[in-house]
């Protein structure tokens, strides 16, 4: 009777993990929209820092993601137990705030000429050439940075985490989030640590005698600014269209006229549906950017 009553326990534990195994896919792969945009703010926020101190840059801020995590995860599980009405309005605000992100850097690319950008980076090119300029308080800056946007971000990509698996029991709902907060922390400053590091990398290729070493060095030097813009193009449209695709979610009405506009243009209903979403994100992006310039407009009044 123990041995069966043992083995029934296995069987409920393993099929427990294999649950939260399929959860965690399907949670992944809703959050995945914001990672690129993740990992492409985050490799920017090292730039300006000396190459030595890179690695110790990005280990510092992913130390202060996973204080984020730390912070957020439970906060999200106690929501989920004592007032899961809040998951379905904190994903509405986490996919509006995306939206509104992804129009501001639209409406920023627009609306600022190459010649501030260029300003800007000349200012941080200066800042590391200056020996008399304090790289420990520039790097402390640069850390606070970019850990506030993390935690904006993981805010963001638990929220999304959660309200996937919003029906599920309260320890699998756990067990999806804190699997997915541990995997997008590993996996995004793994990542932004190997970008920041791939120029280092072809250096040291192109120094190598052998010609195919060579090769690769060039390759990565050329590939590395390009992989840059590369994430943040597909970041800002995956921002678009998981805020968007968030937002209609929670719409009866625009979601139900989605699915009928995917379900008609099968089997290319996948492009329909992201692009509408796409489309509804930009569009929920302009207003909250029109609303909150409106606000910071009348409080300057004030």
């Amino acid at each position: 009777m123990a041995g069966s009553s043992l083995l029934a326990l296995l069987d409920d534990i393993a099929t427990v993990l294999d649950d939260v195994a399929v959860m965690t896919k399907v949670a992944a792969k809703k959050t995945a929209g914001v990672l690129g945009d993740d990992l492409a703010l985050n490799a920017q926020q090292v730039a300006g820092v000396r190459a030595e101190r890179e690695l110790p840059v990005v280990w510092a801020v992913a130390k202060g993601s996973a204080l984020n995590k730390a912070i957020l995860v439970p906060a999200a599980l106690l929501i989920s137990a004592f007032v899961p009405w809040l998951i379905v309005p904190l994903l509405m605000i986490g996919g509006a705030y995306l939206c509104f992100e992804g129009f501001e850097k639209l409406a920023h690319k627009y609306f600022h000429s190459k010649a501030e950008d260029s300003a800007h980076h000349r200012e941080l090119i200066e800042a590391v050439a200056n020996p008399e300029v304090d790289m420990v308080a520039f790097e402390k800056d640069k850390i606070k940075g970019a850990v506030r946007t993390d935690f904006i971000l993981s805010a963001e990509i638990i929220v999304i985490a959660l309200g996937s698996v919003a029906a599920a029991t309260f320890a699998k709902q756990a067990a999806v989030v804190v699997s997915i907060a541990v995997l997008m922390t590993v996996g995004v400053y793994g990542f932004v640590a190997l970008i920041v590091k791939l120029d280092d990398i072809g250096m040291h290729l192109c120094k190598k005698p052998n010609p195919v070493a060579q090769f690769f060095g060039d390759f990565l030097l050329a590939a590395a600014p390009r992989l840059m813009k590369l994430l943040s193009v597909l970041g800002t449209a995956a921002m678009f269209m998981v805020g968007g695709g968030i937002v209609t979610h929670s719409i009866p009405v625009i979601h139900h006229w989605i699915e009928h506009a995917t379900a008609a243009t099968e089997p290319v209903g996948w492009l329909t549906s992201s692009v509408l979403n796409g489309v509804a994100g930009v569009v929920i992006g302009a207003l909250v950017l029109a609303v909150v310039s409106l606000i910071g407009k009348l409080i300057r009044k004030g």
